[in-house]
C-alpha cells in the first residue's frame, strides 16, 4: 500500500526569506521523514514536489491541470493520494479538483496549515499526519483534512484568516465525487472568468466593464437572491446574457444560499438569465464555471451543467 503526496508549497512547507515567509524546498520532506519514523501513516509514502512550489495566492489553472493529471495518472499504482496547498486559494483547489476528475476510486486528501512545519506550536504535523492517515480509508473522492476535520472538498471555504480551525463546510449529502465507469479528467482551459460582488449604490460602470471583459461570471448578491432596481445594471446583465456570458448567482452570506424567485427584488436576475446557483460556495462556483467553460459542449449544454449538482456542491 503507497500513498502519493503531491506537494505544491504553501505555509505548511515555509521558512522565513527576505521579504516574509515564502516556500522552500526540503521542509516537508523532512516532516513527512520524522511522521514515518513515528510509524505514520503505517504505510509507504511517495512524493511528487510541483515545480516550482508556490504560495497559493499565486494557483491557476495551469496548476488545478498540474495537480489533476498527477492523480489521474497515478491513479491505478497508489492507494490514496494527499495534496498539500496554501490555505488561502485551498478551497478553490479542492472544488477545482472534485469537478475535473470523475470516475476516482481513490480519496484524495487536500491539507496545509496555518503555521509552517519549523515554528514552534504548528499545526502542520497533526495536519499532515491527519490527512496521510484519511488517505488510507476514506471514501473516494476529493476530501479537506483540517484541524482534525474531514470537509467536503466542493463545499469548504476558508472562515477565518489565521485560527487553527481556518476551514468550514456546510452539511452535504452526496459525497465530493463525479461518478464515471473509469477515471477521467477535463482540463482546464483559460476562459476569462471573474467573482464580482454586489453593494448599495455601487458603481454600474464598473460592474459593466468587468462584465464586459469576461466569458462568465460569479454575481455575489444579496441574501436569498436579491439587487438593486436599477435600470443600468439590469440592463448590464441583460445585455451580457445575450452576448452569451453566463452570470452564476450565489450569496453573499456565508449560510443558506440563493433561491431566486423568492423576492421581487430578485425578478431582474431571473429576467437577465442568470443562474441560480443554489448553496455553491463562491469558490465551487467559480470553479464550477471553469470546470464549464472548458469543455466543448455547446452553450445551452454548458448550461444544463452549470444547475446540475455534480458531486454535491449545490
Amino acid at each position: 500500500m503507497t500513498l502519493l503526496l503531491i506537494h505544491t508549497g504553501g505555509t505548511i512547507a515555509m521558512a522565513m526569506g527576505p521579504l516574509g515567509l515564502m516556500p522552500r524546498d526540503g521542509v516537508l520532506e523532512t516532516g513527512l521523514a520524522k511522521l514515518q519514523r513515528a510509524g505514520i501513516p503505517g504505510c509507504a509514502v511517495q512524493i511528487l514536489c510541483l515545480d516550482p512550489l508556490i504560495d497559493s495566492a499565486n494557483a491557476s489553472f495551469h496548476d488545478w491541470n498540474r495537480i489533476a493529471a498527477a492523480i489521474q495518472a497515478g491513479h491505478d499504482r497508489y492507494t490514496g493520494f494527499v495534496v498539500t496547498h496554501g490555505t488561502d486559494t485551498l478551497a478553490f483547489t479542492a472544488a477545482a479538483l472534485s469537478f475535473a476528475l470523475a470516475g476516482l476510486k481513490k480519496p484524495v486528501i487536500v491539507t496545509g496549515s496555518m503555521l509552517p512545519f519549523e515554528t514552534q506550536g504548528s499545526d502542520a504535523r497533526a495536519n499532515l499526519a491527519e490527512a496521510l492517515i484519511a488517505a488510507t480509508h476514506s471514501p473516494a473522492g476529493v476530501w479537506v483534512q483540517f484541524a482534525g476535520k474531514l470537509l467536503h472538498g466542493a463545499r469548504v471555504r476558508k472562515s477565518h484568516s489565521h485560527a487553527a480551525d481556518a476551514f468550514t463546510a456546510a452539511p452535504w449529502t452526496q459525497d465530493p465525487c463525479r461518478l464515471a465507469q473509469d477515471i477521467t479528467r477535463t482540463a482546464y482551459l483559460t476562459p476569462e472568468l471573474a467573482i464580482l460582488t454586489l453593494a448599495p449604490n455601487q458603481s454600474t460602470k464598473a460592474i459593466s466593464l468587468a462584465i464586459g471583459a469576461c466569458d462568465g461570471v460569479v454575481l455575489r448578491v444579496f441574501g436569498a437572491g436579491t439587487m438593486p432596481d436599477d435600470p443600468q445594471l439590469i440592463q448590464t446583465l441583460k445585455t451580457a446574457h445575450d452576448r452569451g456570458v453566463f452570470i452564476l448567482v450565489v450569496s453573499q452570506s456565508p449560510e443558506g444560499g440563493v433561491a431566486l424567485g423568492t423576492y421581487a427584488a430578485g425578478a431582474p436576475l431571473i429576467a437577465a438569465g442568470a443562474i441560480d446557483g443554489g448553496q455553491m460556495t463562491p469558490e465551487a462556483a467559480y470553479a464550477k464555471l471553469a470546470h464549464v467553460l472548458s469543455s466543448d459542449a455547446r452553450p445551452a449544454a454548458q448550461r444544463a451543467r452549470l444547475v446540475e449538482n455534480l458531486c454535491g456542491e449545490m
